[in-house]
């Protein structure tokens, strides 16, 4: 059994889970590479048990750490390979070349296994990916160029690292300005989109507003800049309703932001009202203190907002709930 030592540890940790980051992501896109080939799919969290087992076993018997080999795997997928049988009949072949066929290749110039992997991983590039990549959406191609200078001209180690980091901020940077559209009904149906975008009905009186995206604390305080620019757009609103389809899932931060918008509305008179909350954002809003000092409604749809809401301003209209 290795000797587990404090100072060895903490010596080797750093290395060790920089190891253990860059094997798992090797042997994840291969796998999902390969298997998208052949329309297939992975479970990640059981490549990861995979890879653990057989690190541990690596690792009591003094050997390397493991990974799925980019390069080996190619090769494998392009020899027809279908079952781990294929791995097990490599290793037999492998351990027979080094008990009693090294000195046949001794002398053999490593440019000869570097062209051998390169023919093997080439199928493996696709240039085609990086400008798809960046008219689908300028931030995944930086992202993606990044990744790719920084493991061609630093190492491996350093491009995931400036890729894992990038697309951090990204998101960081996308959520905290979460979307927010204003949105009307369209005639005829219970359907309510941009009126940016749609042909729509709106009310003077009622004003709904659409968040699409998650509420947490990096976006909050966005939240609570944003709404008051609309109410400005529209001065004669007397029900502020907010449309959380979009909303997955909410923090304390935010439902204090919340709390504070209905409290500023109110002051002008207006009262805030919520609609289609998703299951586990209710759940989240019942165990907070939220619903003590909230007093606007919560409804299932945003029909059934606006036609409750509107029934004072179009007494006789027929609103079908």
């Amino acid at each position: 059994m290795p000797v587990f030592e404090t100072n060895l540890v903490v010596q080797l940790l750093p290395a060790a889970l920089l190891i253990s980051v860059v094997g798992f992501v090797e042997s994840a896109s291969v796998g999902q590479t390969l298997a998208a080939k052949r329309r297939q799919r992975i479970e990640p969290n059981q490549e990861l048990i995979a890879l653990g087992g057989a690190n541990i076993a690596s690792a009591i018997q003094g050997g390397f750490p493991v990974t799925g080999g980019l390069s080996r795997s190619v090769v494998n997928y392009d020899a027809g390979a279908e079952t781990p049988l294929a791995g097990m009949l490599t290793a037999i072949g492998i351990g027979i070349t080094v008990l009693y066929f090294t000195p046949l290749f001794s002398y053999l110039p490593h440019a000869v296994l570097a062209a051998i992997i390169i023919v093997a991983v080439s199928a493996l590039i696709d240039i085609k990916a990086i400008f798809t990549t960046w008219r689908a959406a300028k931030s995944d191609g930086v992202v993606m160029l990044s990744t790719i200078v920084g493991v061609l001209f630093i190492n491996i180690e350093w491009g995931i690292i400036i890729g894992v980091l990038l697309s951090l901020v990204i998101f960081l940077w996308r959520t905290s300005q979460p979307h927010i559209a204003v949105v009307g009904l369209i005639e005829g149906s219970e359907h309510f989109r941009n009126v940016q975008r749609f042909q729509v009905k709106q009310s003077k009186t009622v004003l709904t507003l659409r968040i699409d995206e998650s509420l947490y604390f990096a976006n909050a305080r966005y939240l609570e800049d944003k709404i008051p620019e609309y109410l400005a757009s529209y001065p004669e609103t007397q029900h502020l309703v907010l449309m959380l389809s979009g909303v997955n899932r909410i923090d304390s931060s935010a439902l204090e932001s919340l709390h504070l918008i209905a409290e500023r509305v109110a002051q002008s008179g207006i009262t805030m009202h919520l609609s289609e909350v998703k299951g586990p954002v209710m759940d989240e809003i019942q165990r907070s203190t939220f619903l003590e000092h909230f007093t606007g409604q919560i409804f299932i749809s945003q029909f059934q907002a606006f036609s409750y809401l509107t029934q004072a301003e179009h007494p006789d209209e027929d609103w079908r709930i």
